[in-house]
């Protein structure tokens, strides 16, 4: 089993520099390793702002550049998405991870890990509705082409690819405005699911990283516990027929509480698949880390850790710097 995971983006200014630092203080730890999202990705899903804006059948409704919506006249069943970035981004750093595991920086066995959005996390929140409904079926074809994009360049077995569940986590939780539940949202998500899982090979792994945001290094709402969280995973371990090789869940700072951790009890995951909780925090450091993993070892003996979500926030490479750190010496302890 896998000791840590980096769920995608860190605050330093290459992926260079990310296989070098997390190499040398996780290397032991590690199993699949990002790039970093460096440039526009770093900002996650308005990396896909421009693609959206330029796309001749969506307009503006006002004067911001989001929310879109259909052009006047546009047919939905002509919708067409072309390149959305994320394959042509993943090749060059697949050649950097190459390079840095020749050269030792990255232990051989590890997997060169992209990290996507969901289709559904990118339109729901950038088109209005009710067309962000019928532009849905272009943009997630356009995505599960990127998909077989990056699978035709990089090996199969050396890739990883996690899908980034966001906007779906937010609508389950149901306690946050700008993605409300609504009826037959379990069946919506579990077709969905389903596609994203078959889009990649059997030989390249799949992970899923449950989010509940990451806008100015906060949640848009906190967890409760982890039932919503639970659910959703066991509704993707139920939906896809792919193996899922990991499942991911942010843990906030504060709960070193018995309550947060004992809906893990109900996680029914494939024994295959790895789980990793989002509970690496820098403000208390390795002791606040061994806290909160020594009240989810109550529950659930056996995990991964990692931080809540990606570690650009504030996009400091100290801070980075210091998550990684944190990381290594808490997975030291584990």
């Amino acid at each position: 089993m896998a000791t840590v995971h980096f769920v995608g983006s860190v605050a330093l200014d290459t992926p260079d520099d990310v296989f070098a630092a997390i190499g040398e203080h996780c290397g032991p730890f590690l199993k699949r390793v990002p790039d970093g999202e460096p440039g526009g990705r770093r900002l996650w899903i308005s990396f896909q702002v421009p693609v959206l804006r330029a796309n001749p059948s969506l307009a503006p409704v006002g004067m911001g550049l989001v929310p879109l919506k259909l052009a006047d006249g546009a047919d939905p069943e002509s919708i067409h998405f072309g390149e959305l970035g994320y394959a042509r981004e993943a090749r060059p750093s697949y050649q950097d991870f190459v390079v840095a595991r020749s050269a030792g920086r990255i232990p051989q066995g590890v997997r060169f890990q992209v990290s996507l959005p969901t289709p559904y996390a990118v339109v729901m929140p950038f088109c209005q509705q009710p067309d962000a409904r019928q532009i849905f079926p272009a943009y997630e074809r356009a995505m599960l082409r990127e998909v077989a994009r990056i699978c035709a360049a990089i090996p199969h077995d050396d890739l990883a690819i996690q899908w980034d569940v966001c906007v779906e986590m937010l609508a389950w939780d149901g306690r946050w405005a700008n993605a409300p539940a609504f009826p037959g949202m379990e069946q919506v998500f579990a077709a969905n699911f389903a596609r994203l899982g078959a889009a990649v090979p059997p030989r390249v792994e799949l992970g899923f990283h449950l989010c509940y945001g990451d806008l100015d290094a906060k949640h848009f709402v906190e967890p409760v516990d982890a039932t919503k969280m639970v659910e959703m995973a066991n509704l993707i371990a139920r939906s896809v027929a792919h193996p899922i090789a990991w499942m991911h869940m942010p843990v906030p700072i504060e709960r070193t509480d018995d309550a947060f951790y004992a809906p893990l009890k109900d996680l029914r995951l494939a024994a295959g698949t790895e789980l990793f909780l989002g509970l690496v925090h820098t403000r208390d450091g390795v002791d606040g880390t061994k806290r909160r993993i020594a009240a989810a070892k109550k529950v659930i003996p056996v995990f991964g850790i990692g931080s809540e979500c990606g570690i650009s926030r504030g996009r400091d490479p100290n801070l980075a710097l210091d998550f990684i750190k944190t990381y290594a010496g808490a997975a030291a302890a584990l």
